[in-house]
């Protein structure tokens, strides 16, 4: 008698949903290196922020979403602070210190920190696949970096990015528990308000930039706020909420080869043949890192 193995099914939101987070996250990068000539760091994160609050306000008010369950705010809190708030500053603030390929490679060590805190915290272990795909996923990010490197970055710059990477590992780590008790919505929702309220020491700033800054620039902040922030972290936590923490981790290594194709695109930078190497060495090391073990029988 023989037995058929289940065959494995792809959850085709889930996979929508990071496919949208991940290219919506790789534009961010597109709309910051334009904005950031004219918004200080923290403005430009308070600003952010409070766009992408008011719009999952909105949205969730429509659907009527209420509070979060008690249960729920400590790791909604916690990514506020560390993932919406400490992360989006401290990755403005570094990048104004360190170039756009050293900045790149020093916030690449985030996803490789999350999954071993997500290992050891939420006992998610860390499965030989999964190490093996980081590894070569983070050497083609580093590639990448590397091929971008300018050569202009300051140590203080190098520990700004990072302290993203941190603030990036701690709030994913968090938001995963919350996640039991939350909804996407609720958690992406109220983790913006608080990454928004923590940030509200910048609104002087914030003020004197949009009146100085060009309308072009002040149209940027309001696309990094609905659709990088609001609408890519809300598809973030749907599919953080049917997968692991370490395995959608890995999968921002995406993130470094859509960068390469859409500088080329919208900004005409055409890529080194060592940058577009990079980038495919990422794609690799995601597909090894997602990939399941066939089980025998």
């Amino acid at each position: 008698m023989t037995t058929t193995a289940p065959k494995s099914t792809v959850d085709v939101k889930v996979l929508a949903a990071i496919t949208v987070t991940m290219v919506l996250w790789a534009s961010a990068f597109v709309g910051i290196r334009y904005s950031v000539e004219y918004f200080e760091p923290g403005s430009l994160a308070l600003g952010r922020l409070l766009v992408g609050a008011i719009a999952l306000a909105v949205v969730a008010a429509v659907k009527g979403i209420g509070w979060p369950p008690r249960a729920a705010w400590p790791g909604i809190a916690s990514a506020g602070v560390f993932w919406f708030g400490l992360y989006m500053v401290a990755l403005n603030w570094g990048e104004r210190h360190a170039d756009a390929g050293t900045a790149a490679l020093v916030v690449g060590v985030g996803p490789i920190l999350a999954a071993i805190l997500a290992g050891v915290v939420l006992k998610e272990g860390l499965p030989v696949r999964l190490v093996v795909g980081l590894a070569i996923a983070f050497a083609g990010a580093a590639i990448v970096g590397l091929a971008s490197s300018q050569g202009t970055s300051t140590t203080q710059g190098v520990l700004l990015c990072l302290l993203a990477a941190a603030g990036y590992a701690v709030g994913v780590v968090s938001q995963k528990p919350a996640l039991k008790h939350a909804s996407a919505l609720q958690a992406t929702t109220f983790g913006c308000a608080v990454g928004a309220v923590a940030c509200l020491p910048f609104s002087g700033q914030l003020v004197h930039d949009v009146a100085n800054a060009p309308t072009s620039a002040t149209l940027s902040i309001v696309y990094l706020g609905l659709l990088p922030t609001a609408l890519a972290f809300y598809t973030w936590a749907y599919a953080l909420s049917h997968t692991t923490t370490g395995l959608l981790g890995a999968t921002t290594y995406v993130v470094p080869a859509i960068v390469v194709l859409l500088s080329w695109l919208l900004l005409n930078e055409v890529p080194t043949l060592v940058a577009v190497a990079g980038g495919a060495l990422c794609l690799v090391g995601v597909a090894v890192s997602r990939t399941k073990r066939r089980s025998r029988t």
